[in-house]
């Protein structure tokens, strides 16, 4: 899987861009604020759905633009596929074509692009709140499982309804009626969410762990373990089993959430644990350790992709190899050296040279 070429008009700072990559490594290079980033964003926009530093899409379009428009031409599964998006100014709705013909949803390209994207943040995902190793999960899973993402976002809507629900019990009692209903179906998606997440991750534990041993020199064993609610014994076991137990959870905190009119059960709270040698990283990991473990987790979510795939998919690097000594970035190279992969940085001396260097500047491209 690969990207031929993208074409960018009124997106973020770019007023037009045109460009053709190379089938390895495209090294996206220039000082800071001249666009490496926005170009990664436009990539993962098209293979997404969705931007990863703005759910507002208006931020997406050039100041003063009536619309954004990005296009790329990617190689799918030995066959040669056209990705379009435009975003216009204003509430008027977005739109997505394939290969000339317009579709309905994000969901209908699932598969076309597919992407990893590691960004600075995403050194420290290991050491942040729940939400962020949440979403770790769930951008991998989007992609790789169209099942999960129509849960997920299924979950995410009654989650905000029956919120809205106890936010209003004393004011509108009645509405109540409505928890039953919305405790079921949220235990029915929710079991999909959490069978999903738990067997990936035991996948992704396997992989991110030989990985990070490589890194370490042997040193230290990566493992990671999910958590959710109290009442689910094995977050791996069929969904059927996962149900039941969430259903026993809402039953049991059902006051709770009255008193407190918040939603106190499902898996919008789960997270997952990463441990070096059985020490949790959270409180013991040194920032050398937590920034090689995270990049093994995304080298993990590569392979895994591969393996589910049969192809791999583009990866995006965003200013990671600025973080690492010369070893470590020598390591991370080393290891991508199949499949296609975008790699931003301001100082082209610090990175190998192979692959096709694009100089960015402005927004534009400096021959």
């Amino acid at each position: 899987m690969r990207i031929l070429d993208l074409s960018l008009t009124g997106f973020r700072n770019y007023e037009s861009f045109q460009c053709a990559f190379d089938p390895g490594v495209n090294l996206i290079v220039g000082q800071n604020a001249q666009g490496k980033t926005n170009l990664l964003e436009a990539i993962c926009y098209l293979s997404r759905g969705s931007a990863f530093r703005t759910r507002r899409e208006a931020e997406l379009i050039r100041f003063g633009a009536d619309f954004a428009e990005l296009c790329a031409t990617v190689d799918s599964y030995g066959r040669e596929q056209q990705l379009r998006a435009v975003m216009f100014a204003g509430r008027r709705p977005r739109q997505l074509w394939l290969s000339g013909v317009r579709k309905n949803s994000r969901e209908d390209l699932d598969g076309v692009l597919n992407t990893v994207l590691f960004c600075p943040e995403d050194l420290l995902v290991l050491k942040k709140g729940a939400a962020e190793r949440r979403k770790l999960l769930d951008d991998a899973l989007c992609q790789l499982r169209p099942r999960y993402a129509l849960a997920l976002e299924e979950y995410r809507r009654l989650l905000a309804q029956k919120a809205a629900v106890l936010r209003e019990r004393i004011d509108r009692p009645e509405m109540l009626e409505l928890i039953p209903d919305y405790n079921e179906r949220m235990a029915q998606t929710g079991a999909i969410i959490v069978t999903t997440r738990a067997k990936y991750l035991r996948q992704l534990e396997l992989r991110a762990a030989a990985h990070h041993q490589a890194f370490s020199g042997g040193s230290e064993t990566l493992t990671l373990s999910y958590q959710t609610v109290s009442s689910v014994t094995d977050p791996a076991a069929p969904a059927a089993e996962v149900y039941t137990q969430l259903k026993e959870h809402q039953v049991s905190h059902y006051r709770a959430e009255l008193e407190s009119m918040q939603c106190l059960s499902g898996p919008h709270k789960d997270d997952f644990e990463a441990a070096l040698n059985g020490l949790p990283m959270k409180a013991f990991a040194s920032q050398g350790q937590t920034r090689t473990a995270a990049i093994s987790l995304k080298l993990a979510e590569r392979d895994l992709f591969e393996a589910d795939t049969g192809e791999l998919p583009v990866l995006l690097l965003d200013d990671v190899l600025s973080e690492l000594d010369p070893g470590r970035q020598d390591f991370v190279l080393n290891r991508i050296q199949s499949g296609q992969v975008f790699i931003t940085c301001c100082e082209q001396e610090k990175v190998t040279e192979i692959g096709k260097t694009i100089r960015i500047e402005n927004g534009a491209i400096m021959t």
